[in-house]
């Protein structure tokens, strides 16, 4: 009888994991399936991200608008989240060049805690896999972040700016583009002010139009 309910209860468990879909893979897979592959001549670009990254789509759909550019941004995303879903969303869609933009939820812990350290291993091994398979890699600085609404007290600031700094001497290592936002948005308290974002966590618009022409310089230098 105690086989039988252990028995049970490990099926119930492995079904409630598939249901949930951790990484959330479903959620591109028929709009990359349309999108389907470059063109000769198309320098495509995939943004990868969480909700700062979908949100830019949501609140500047003229900038992606006309450009080869495709989001594939998840709102509340963790890295490990997006190293998972990294082949499909990015790989399989052949990009000449990726954006990545991630850690912040990490450190807000929306997947369970994690160090530094661990999240830049993870963005390391999405860039590995990005050059693996020859696309230029953009890694994005964490954008500042004084504190979590929906996790207040976590003080977030300096883990944001030492994340930042491993990123940039590893980009500095490896060849690969380091896209400083922090440097143009920061406030003195290390912050996001509300001039670029209501809730000092996601940009608004005034925000993204800070973003906007240094990701495409960081893109033009990715392209060279």
């Amino acid at each position: 009888m105690i086989a039988l309910i252990l028995s049970f209860g490990a099926t119930t468990s492995c079904a409630n994991a598939q249901d949930q879909d951790w990484p959330n893979l479903k959620q591109f897979q028929k709009e990359n399936a349309k999108v389907g592959l470059p063109e000769e001549n198309d320098d495509r670009v995939v943004f990868m991200g969480n909700s700062i990254t979908i949100g830019w789509l949501n609140a500047r759909p003229e900038f992606f608008k006309g450009k080869p550019y495709i989001n594939r941004g998840i709102s509340g995303q963790t890295t490990p989240q997006m190293l998972i879903r990294f082949r499909q969303d990015v790989v399989a869609l052949q990009p000449k060049v990726v954006v990545i933009l991630a850690g912040t939820n990490d450190i807000a812990g929306n997947t369970g805690p994690s160090t530094i350290e661990m999240i830049a291993d993870n963005i390391k091994s999405m860039a590995e896999i990005a050059h693996a398979n020859d696309i230029k890699v953009i890694l994005s600085s964490t954008l500042p972040a004084y504190d979590y609404p929906w996790k207040p007290g976590l003080e977030p600031a300096e883990k944001i700016v030492t994340l930042n700094k491993m990123l940039q001497a590893y980009c500095d290592e490896k060849g690969h583009v380091y896209l400083d936002y922090f440097t143009a948005m920061a406030d003195a308290r290390k912050g996001l002010p509300k001039k670029y974002a209501n809730d000092e966590v996601h940009p608004t618009v005034a925000g993204y139009k800070v973003m906007e022409p240094l990701v495409e310089a960081a893109i033009a230098k990715a392209m060279e």
